[in-house]
């Protein structure tokens, strides 16, 4: 295929701060859900530890082990090569690149009246570094880490309390960023709340009252950032009206495992739930689904005319998503693959990544005309790719053809998308350079364009180095989409 883009759209490449920055407890950072997250040498145990439910003393054990290997506090030490790596983001020809705001970067405990100027400092240099180079930045205000102080103090979101210090932090980084970033994300895949608690939204466990359970603290969670998110969508056009807001979903695109009814039926309830907390904040209220879906999970909304009036009035300007892989539900429910948090009955149709992820290049332009036909809002997809175990040679190359293949046949379909009438704004594959694995807290997962010489335990020289998926990536940007 040979499809010209549009003039304007926004290629470019995605990250978060806590798998890349490191410097953990430098310039008055405060700890995050993120800098509790261990290296587990069992591949089997790796992603149930970013399930699993956390308390204050599991907790207080991870800040004070001296013994345990940590890797989101150290990265790939970003947070001191970052005009290094954004030299190299340049280098292939980025029109915009995605990252994340450490909130505990900016108020330590999460709450300071008073911003810590040494991270507003930092961001600043990164932001002005990209603007430089004519670089987009597109940030993301919450994205997997969530400011340890307000876990202890109040049960992070599942406290009112935090949509109002989440407002705060918001309305500081758009006062002192107005007029430079003009593409903002609330929270990232704000739909893995229900099933990432702790990680997403700082929940302890043994704060829980002895008549609540955990499902429920998730949807009061659940409410309380999509109130939050509304809020700073508020708040960003109140400081800077000419900048966007976008909510994020982790699109889970499932297939009905047979013509039976009841498994399109499954499929239909996939997408209502999945669609959920977009759909909140793109049409401005609950949807009638919602209501029954609550009563099924035994959950309960807190919903005052307040937080009525302010998801109706501050609707989200473009929505945004995630896309790795798709999955099956219905039928035969036995999970034989995994990825993305997302376990499903295996696809006959489709190949699968080093990491059992199933790839289906068209179930991107599936989602996309289903998100388009639904929002008739902008669409920026801000992830996509394929984590694979990189070789470096002896030459100092890294020969990722399956890489350049995976990528190729998702921007075909979404080349496809557009001619199907879809609005898609830009494109940032995830992990532009190689980072700290979400899920598994690993560095052997690896992403991106630029290869970083470092193993899981933290070894390596920190040296980059451009794999063949630089050149081609460089190739595909330079021709607006022509050259694939």
């Amino acid at each position: 295929m040979s499809y010209k883009f549009p003039d304007g759209f926004l290629w470019g490449g995605a990250t978060a701060a806590n798998q890349l920055e490191g410097a953990t407890r430098t310039d008055g950072k405060g700890w995050t859900t993120a800098d509790t997250a261990q290296f587990i040498a069992d591949p089997k145990k790796r992603m149930a530890q970013m399930l699993q439910p956390m308390t204050t003393k599991t907790v207080e054990a991870a800040l004070n082990d001296t013994k345990g290997l940590y890797p989101k506090r150290y990265g790939i030490d970003f947070y001191h090569r970052y005009q290094e790596d954004i030299a190299l983001f340049a280098e292939m020809g980025f029109k915009t690149f995605r990252l994340s705001i450490s909130w505990a970067r900016i108020l330590p405990n999460g709450d300071e009246e008073v911003p810590n100027e040494a991270g507003l400092q930092f961001y600043e240099n990164v932001i002005d570094e990209l603007l430089k180079y004519n670089i987009e930045p597109l940030v993301t205000l919450s994205h997997y880490e969530f400011p340890l102080g307000l876990s202890f103090e109040q049960n992070g979101w599942q406290s009112r309390k935090t949509i109002d210090a989440f407002e705060h932090y918001a309305r500081i980084l758009f006062e002192r960023f107005k007029g430079k970033v003009k593409y903002w994300i609330s929270f990232n895949e704000m739909n893995i709340v229900m099933m990432t608690g702790y990680l997403s939204a700082g929940l302890l466990e043994d704060q829980l009252s002895a008549d609540e359970s955990l499902t429920q603290a998730q949807f009061t969670a659940m409410h309380h950032q999509l109130v939050a998110a509304a809020k700073a969508t508020k708040a960003l056009h109140e400081i800077d009206p000419a900048a966007q807001m976008g909510c994020m979903i982790a699109r889970m695109e499932n297939y009905a495992d047979t013509p039976a009814p009841n498994d399109v039926l499954a499929s239909v309830k996939s997408d209502q739930e999945n669609f959920l907390m977009m759909d909140v904040l793109a049409k401005g209220s609950y949807p009638n689904y919602a209501w029954r879906l609550f009563a099924e999970k035994g959950a309960k909304i807190d919903q005052t005319k307040e937080d009525q009036q302010v998801l109706a009035e501050n609707m989200t300007d473009f929505v945004s998503l995630s896309y790795y892989m798709s999955g099956i539900v219905g039928g035969d429910e036995t999970a034989e693959t995994s990825g993305n948090l997302l376990a499903s009955k295996a696809n006959p149709f489709l190949e699968k990544s080093e990491w059992d992820w199933q790839i289906d290049p068209v179930g991107l332009r599936i989602t996309l005309n289903k998100m388009y036909d639904r929002y008739q809002k902008p669409i920026f997809i801000v992830e996509n790719g394929l984590g694979a175990k990189d070789e470096l040679t002896n030459e100092l190359k890294v020969h990722d053809g399956y890489r350049i293949n995976y990528l190729r046949e998702h921007i075909e379909q979404i080349g496809e998308s557009l001619q199907d009438g879809v609005d898609v704004m830009g494109y940032t594959p995830w992990g532009c350079i190689d980072l700290i694995s979400a899920s598994g807290n690993e560095m052997s997962k690896r992403y991106g364009f630029i290869y970083v010489d470092q193993d899981d335990v933290g070894k390596g020289t920190l040296n980059r180095y451009r794999k063949d998926s630089f050149d081609w990536y460089k190739k595909v940007i330079a021709s607006n989409g022509q050259d694939l």
